[in-house]
């Protein structure tokens, strides 16, 4: 009898935890279809570019004026950067250039003003350097949507040096020559 009562008493442990076990199963493996798994992935992963790339900087370019984000594009341009274009307002038309600050200025201002910008980058024209010193030309399109009556429409290209101290870095924009009237 005393044997008899110790099987039990075991086996009603053994339940108990089976018990428990199929219970922490039951809960743990139930969905709710209205009430979905949270996405913690990062929501900008397809949006922002690997920089330490060409083609993340390209993507990380559009992707700052799609969404006219100053400090994507901030990233983009080397503490030493020109931009160099031709004035043709003025006769004979020749070169001028602007630095970082302006640059910045002169793109917040483009953000602020414009409802929507498009730029598609198209044919690359040349690509020659080396790991940490890049020259590119590359043709480009860009749309201009200040309103619906507003909206300008250029294609051109862009010659860019671009730098970065190690593989490691990302690259950046040193200078950039708009060839988009040549």
């Amino acid at each position: 009898m005393e044997f008899a009562k110790s099987e039990i008493i075991k086996l009603r442990k053994v339940a108990q935890i089976l018990i428990l076990i199929l219970t922490a199963f039951i809960i743990y493996s139930c969905t709710n279809p209205f009430a979905p798994k949270l996405d913690n992935s990062n929501p900008e992963s397809g949006l922002i570019g690997d920089q330490k790339t060409i083609d993340g900087l390209f993507q990380n370019f559009k992707y700052s004026y799609l969404f006219k984000d100053t400090v994507i594009y901030g990233k983009l341009l080397h503490d030493n950067f020109t931009f160099i274009f031709k004035n043709y307002d003025r006769e004979p038309a020749f070169e001028e250039s602007w630095g970082r600050n302006e640059e910045m200025l002169t793109t917040y201002r483009l953000f602020n003003s414009a409802q929507n910008l498009d730029l598609i980058w198209s044919d690359m024209y040349f690509a020659f350097g080396d790991s940490l010193m890049m020259n590119i030309s590359r043709g480009f399109q860009l749309s201009i949507v200040f309103s619906p009556i507003d909206i300008i429409s250029l294609n051109g290209k862009v010659n860019l040096d671009i730098v970065r101290t190690s593989t490691a870095e990302p690259w950046q924009i040193l200078n950039w020559r708009d060839e988009s009237n040549e």
